[in-house]
């Protein structure tokens, strides 16, 4: 399949929507960036009741429809506790191992629209002061804290700022593209997906290509909570493709230079008769691929099929090294990602 398209747009859209903040539960930034990048190719949004939304574009066939899903939210935290020496205690966004933030810059967004910045440390983090201690602290809740960058000694000083338990916490993502193509940033689950999506979009309006289906791209902004897509699908869908980070490592075949088709997850394995079809069509179409399993994972497609949606499943997406951590990935995977959605959504 020769198809020329637009990956410098991808992954500078990619790089613009990873720098904007959205831990799962505070979405509404990121998902107004997507809908404002899919309005310039005539597309309106059908928001659900939960903010996530979906766009369509007509295909030939209109009763059997397909929808693509990624979604905006990520990994943060929010306040838990103020100290009383004015740090903050946090609780998490989403799973992830304490020590994969720590030294991490964020910022705190307030009740009223304040910003703070701060620094996620351990509350014994010198070596001067606490010596060992400081390496053999256990990293968890009772450790880890924010240092905040205003003059505070106190919890009355912290808020008489306006910080209160419930604020959220942005990560600082770190975004970084290489000039050997590699993307390196927090976050990328799944914002590299969501600018696949919107690529997709991009090519098959700016190209006047009608898919073979009625699609709909749907972004979900729950999915770190296990419930992105579970409602507000349009009715007529019958096969759902959830887009979304491949998890290379010890034991995996997934790679970063690659598409993976993930046939089972916790959840259980994939519709076997969609994963196969997008196998065939990735070495049809000599698309780099994987086909890989992963026991501590779930997608959007997993929250559709335990909602009870009537439609065919499967799970596909460029590998992110260090999932949930700092991540990274490769363009080519990427390439490859969007490669193999536009080769199921033009096949018969």
């Amino acid at each position: 399949m020769d198809v020329k398209y637009d990956l410098d747009y991808m992954v500078e859209f990619m790089v613009k929507l990873l720098k904007t903040p959205s831990p799962t539960g505070d979405t509404i930034k990121a998902l107004n960036l997507v809908e404002e990048e899919l309005a310039k190719y005539g597309l309106k949004a059908h928001k659900n009741a939960k903010n996530g939304f979906y766009v369509t574009v007509e295909g030939e066939d209109d009763e059997e429809q397909v929808t693509l899903s990624a979604h905006v939210d990520t990994l943060g935290c929010m306040v838990k506790d103020i100290t009383g020496n004015g740090r903050l205690k946090l609780t998490k966004l989403g799973g992830y191992p304490w020590n994969v933030i720590e030294g991490c810059e964020c910022v705190i967004s307030t009740i009223d629209d304040g910003e703070y910045t701060g620094t996620i440390l351990t509350n014994v983090s010198s070596t001067h002061v606490y010596g060992a201690k400081a390496d053999e602290t256990k990293r968890d809740e009772d450790s880890m804290e924010i240092r905040i960058d205003e003059k505070v000694s106190s919890r009355e000083d912290v808020e008489k700022l306006g910080i209160n338990v419930g604020d959220y916490v942005y990560l600082y993502p770190g975004t970084w593209v290489t000039p050997s193509g590699f993307i390196k940033s927090r976050h990328l689950d799944d914002k590299a997906c969501v600018a696949v999506l919107v690529g997709l979009v991009k090519y098959l309006k700016e190209n006047n290509i009608k898919p073979k289906h009625t699609t709909n791209f749907f972004i979900s902004n729950y999915e770190e909570l296990g419930h992105g897509s579970s409602a507000g699908l349009p009715e007529k869908t019958v096969e759902f493709i959830a887009v979304d980070m491949a998890a290379p490592g010890t034991g995996q075949t997934s790679s970063e230079f690659k598409c993976t088709v993930c046939v089972k997850d916790s959840s259980g394995p994939y519709d076997k008769m969609m994963s196969e079809k997008l196998i065939k069509l990735a070495r049809k179409n000599d698309i780099p691929y994987a086909i890989d399993i992963y026991p501590y994972y779930g997608s959007d497609a997993s929250a559709v099929l335990r909602a009870g949606w009537n439609v065919r499943a499967a799970l596909i997406g460029p590998g992110v090294d260090a999932s949930h951590s700092f991540e990274r990935t490769h363009k080519e995977a990427v390439d490859a990602t969007f490669r193999l959605a536009l080769a199921y959504l033009l096949e018969d």
